[in-house]
């Protein structure tokens, strides 16, 4: 079920109605974890033993290692034990085929030529996230930053959370698990935020990504065929696309979340007006660049050491982060195009270089941004560098030039990509600054909800027909 689409609303509604007619605080939780693994098995049923599994080793692991820990030991060969079973599923769906086709292609290239047959491996979704979410888990407990989880239910429940499950937030069982603990009353839920931050999502993805989805395809699918022009509209419209899709499946979850009375963590921060790298990884998917942070790069040894042994591990991060986006060198390579940019910009600070100005600086980050998302959407080797051709040198073979929308040839592109690009940052800034929430908190709610009800109308009569995936049910 796509978040966007009739039947999740009919779903939804049936949980959240249920959910607060039940008195009991332990049924409330029983009934949303059943939702849950139903939602979960909507997708494919059969993936629903994969999550369990996951969740229970991980409960058990933790378990064991908080023993171990009581008793004078470590408990390290039940984490390992943990690690090796989350990352080795992962590893096994994920990666597999990847692994195998480019050792094929290195010792073709070695003049060893090997025929190893590709393994017809479906991926399940959302798979990179909850591994992540259940390792974190057992890693803080390890680290004796938590205790273990009382019931195997509420673990469970924090694995599996609709709202969440399939592309994050990445939540910490610190921050969730306690919020368990305590029965929520529906007249502590702020509704009209709630809603209010779904609706802000659903209209980023069902009316802005969507819309703006064929136009990126149809460049990136054949970029040779495109004029330089349309093809930095498209890469441009790419990181209008991908933020809003993405963005907005994290509203959509914080507020459906907050429908039941819980918190989710924020997992962007308008990134489009950081003024450097460093600041942008800030912002832009928060719940991983934080996990990244806190469990593998201060594992690696962080900045506890020289200056070149700081770098690598800044590399390695972002490298294995790539990775963690899709199986492919492409993903690679846009994790070593931001782990670049990172070290320049920490010995830029470091040498004590004359510092831009906020406009230049700004400038800097989000071309840097946009050369990564060439990589990072880019479908073969050939394209990616007909892309970079016409980035920087604009210059394409192609003679076609991109639609926008339909019915725009009668504009030149120069002027329809800041009609698109122009209003849609102005938006982002106006949000930023809080001035949409503000005016919320001051009408009455009343009018409020009746302004709701009128923007989702007027959204489902503008969407395409048809609720497309989210970008990052491929991660």
């Amino acid at each position: 079920m796509i978040f966007t689409e009739p039947r999740f609303l009919a779903f939804f509604l049936v949980v959240f109605g249920a959910y607060w007619l039940l008195r009991n605080h332990a049924q409330r939780k029983l009934w949303l974890l059943a939702a849950s693994l139903f939602f979960y098995g909507c997708w494919d049923v059969r993936f629903l033993a994969l999550i369990l599994g996951c969740a229970t080793v991980d409960f058990v692991a933790a378990n064991r290692i908080a023993r171990a820990r009581s008793n004078g030991g470590t408990g390290r060969a039940w984490l390992v034990f943990s690690l090796v079973y989350d990352l080795g599923t992962l590893g096994f769906f994920k990666y597999c085929n990847f692994f195998l086709e480019s050792a094929t292609q290195l010792l073709a290239w070695l003049g060893l030529p090997v025929h190893v047959p590709t393994l017809q491996i479906v991926l399940p979704v959302g798979i990179s996230f909850f591994t992540f979410q259940a390792m974190s888990y057992a890693l803080d407990i390890y680290r004796g930053h938590l205790v273990p989880a009382k019931s195997y239910t509420d673990f469970l429940l924090f694995v599996t959370f609709f709202p969440q499950l399939v592309a994050g937030p990445i939540v910490r069982a610190s921050d969730f698990l306690p919020q368990l603990d305590t029965k929520k009353h529906f007249a502590d839920v702020d509704v009209h935020r709630a809603l209010g931050q779904f609706l802000s999502g659903f209209v980023k993805k069902a009316l802005v990504a969507d819309l703006i989805a064929q136009p990126v395809d149809a460049v990136f699918g054949a970029p040779h065929e495109y004029t330089a022009l349309s093809i930095v509209a498209a890469v441009v419209c790419y990181a209008i696309q991908i933020y809003c899709d993405f963005s907005g499946y994290s509203d959509m979850a914080i507020g459906c979340a907050r429908l039941f009375g819980f918190e989710l963590c924020e997992n962007f921060r308008f990134p489009y007006l950081a003024r450097d790298i460093t600041e942008l990884w800030r912002r832009w998917h928060v719940s991983l660049s934080s996990w990244l942070r806190d469990y593998l790069y201060i594992s690696l040894g962080g900045s506890r050491g020289s200056r070149w042994f700081t770098y690598r591990n800044v590399m390695l991060t972002m490298l294995l982060g790539g990775l963690w986006h899709g199986a492919g060198w492409n993903y690679v390579a846009w994790g070593g195009v931001h782990g670049v940019a990172l070290v320049v910009h920490r010995e830029w600070e470091r040498l004590r270089l004359p510092r831009v100005g906020p406009w230049l600086g700004w400038f800097l980050t989000q071309y840097t941004f946009l050369i990564g998302l060439i990589f990072f959407r880019g479908i073969s080797l050939p394209a990616i560098g007909t892309m970079l051709h016409a980035w920087f040198l604009f210059d394409s073979p192609g003679t076609r030039e991109v639609r926008l929308w339909s019915g725009d040839g009668d504009w030149s592109l120069w002027l329809r990509l800041p009609a698109v690009v122009l209003p849609l940052a102005l938006a982002h800034w106006l949000t930023s600054r809080e001035l949409p929430q503000g005016l919320r908190r001051r009408l009455p709610p009343l009018v409020v909800t009746c302004a709701y009800g009128a923007a989702f109308a007027a959204v489902l009569s503008l969407m395409p027909r048809g609720a497309k995936p989210f970008v990052y049910f491929q991660f």
